[in-house]
């Protein structure tokens, strides 16, 4: 079964077996609302739907249109003024406007063939975008390399021209937590409170344990062959915990190989002087070891295992939002 907060999947699905079906999308909307620009909701010809575009106050409008663009093929961009009594029921202080993009699978701008692309690029963990010009039926695919700053930032939008529509799709965040430690246990909350996919990899069971990560994804491949199976991407960020070279160094030596954003190790000043004389014994440039963090996370004075993780999830923050 596909998983049914993957718009653009369950919309492909639900074509592929005849049931049609129309993505809304939020592009325009007031300043606090309920849902996000981007924000998708999937209907099918019989009005069955999954995910939401609003907190309630313009969904029926939407399945309606959405109905009859199953049939017709034909696109709408749909305007809303919600007013302070509906806004309130939502939980806003105020109304404000919002602006839907009606699109049937199918139909006039979005091709079955454009929407398995989009798809297939999620699936592939690529950074996408999909772009629409709201005053015709011209759609695209495009590279994170045009809108680096909208992929910085996860923000999809219309553009100054009033009329491109950039939808973001960035794979998730993930971070690759390698040592099973005392650290581990607040972190992988943080991170996971923080929007991240959490993975714990440590090949000693007496640390990588259900009891100790109850629920956690745990690998117990070494590290560097963990990461190989997970693949890494701009996407992840990579944090070291053991203080171990044996299972730290073949984590930091992959990750440098790689294009992920943030690279952070555990250690004393001492322990980082020591660990960067190994990585140019290795062959790695100064530029390559400059990309750790290390020692790991801010400097706030961090004592404990939970503030010490506050202090890691703080810098990979400022790293992945001000990069």
């Amino acid at each position: 079964m596909t998983d049914r907060t993957d718009i653009p999947a369950l919309a492909l699905e639900w074509h592929n077996s005849g049931r049609g079906a129309v993505i809304a999308t939020v592009v325009e909307t007031w300043g606090s609302a309920p849902r996000p620009i981007g924000s998708q909701l999937v209907i099918d010809r019989d009005g069955a739907m999954e995910g939401s575009v609003s907190g309630g106050c313009v969904e029926g409008a939407v399945i309606t249109e959405a109905m009859e663009a199953v049939d017709d093929g034909k696109t709408r961009l749909l305007a809303f003024g919600v007013s302070d009594d509906q806004a309130f029921a939502v939980g806003l202080a105020c109304g404000g406007q919002i602006r839907v993009l009606v699109e049937p699978v199918g139909g006039d701008a979005l091709s079955a063939d454009l929407l398995k692309e989009l798809v297939d690029a999620r699936a592939a963990r690529q950074r996408i975008a999909y772009v629409a010009d709201l005053e015709n039926d011209d759609r695209k695919l495009a590279d994170a390399s045009d809108y680096a700053e909208r992929f910085r930032s996860d923000k999809s939008g219309v553009e100054e021209d009033g009329r491109t529509f950039v939808a973001i799709h960035n794979p998730p965040l993930r971070m690759l937590i390698v040592g099973a430690v005392h650290i581990a246990q607040p972190l992988v909350q943080m991170a996971r409170a923080c929007g991240y996919d959490p993975i714990l990899i440590d090949p000693r069971p007496v640390f990588g344990s259900e009891e100790r990560f109850p629920g956690e994804v745990i690998s117990d491949d070494w590290p560097d062959e963990a990461m190989e199976a997970l693949g890494l991407d701009p996407r992840t960020a990579v944090v070291t915990l053991t203080h171990d070279p044996k299972l730290d160094d073949p984590a930091i030596r992959a990750a440098l190989s790689s294009d992920v954003f943030y690279l952070g190790c555990l250690g004393s000043t001492r322990t980082h002087a020591k660990r960067v004389e190994r990585l140019e014994q290795d062959g790695f440039s100064a530029e390559q070891i400059a990309r750790i963090h290390g020692p790991v996370g801010l400097n706030i004075g961090a004592k404990s295992p939970a503030e010490i993780a506050v202090s890691i999830m703080a810098q990979v923050t400022e790293v992945l939002r001000k990069a």
